[in-house]
């Protein structure tokens, strides 16, 4: 896979509920040209299944085997980011076009 331009991060812990919504907010962005990595942070309410049902290459999941927390997770998207830049956007935000 070529270099995104951007990598869209979205932690995630126990967002089974909003999750869809926020990643169909962005892949139904007009900019194309980016990853979206999901940090499933141990949530145990069916949120990595949520990630997993989407069949869109950009889209990568990682999981932290117990709840680590927002600064642990945020800090692990340092080691597996492709992206040029960076955007955040929680896991029960929308992404405005």
């Amino acid at each position: 896979m070529k270099q995104p331009k951007i990598t869209v991060f979205m932690a995630a812990y126990n967002q089974a509920k909003f999750i869809k919504q926020s990643i169909n907010s962005i892949i139904n962005q007009s900019f194309s040209d980016f990853e979206l990595i999901v940090v499933n942070d141990g949530s145990t309410d069916g949120t990595a299944d949520m990630v997993k049902s989407f069949d869109d290459q950009r889209i990568r999941l990682v999981n932290n085997e117990v709840n680590k927390g927002l600064i642990f997770t945020r800090n692990r998207l340092l080691d597996i980011v492709r992206g040029k830049y960076i955007a955040i956007l929680d896991a029960d935000d929308i992404a405005y076009p």
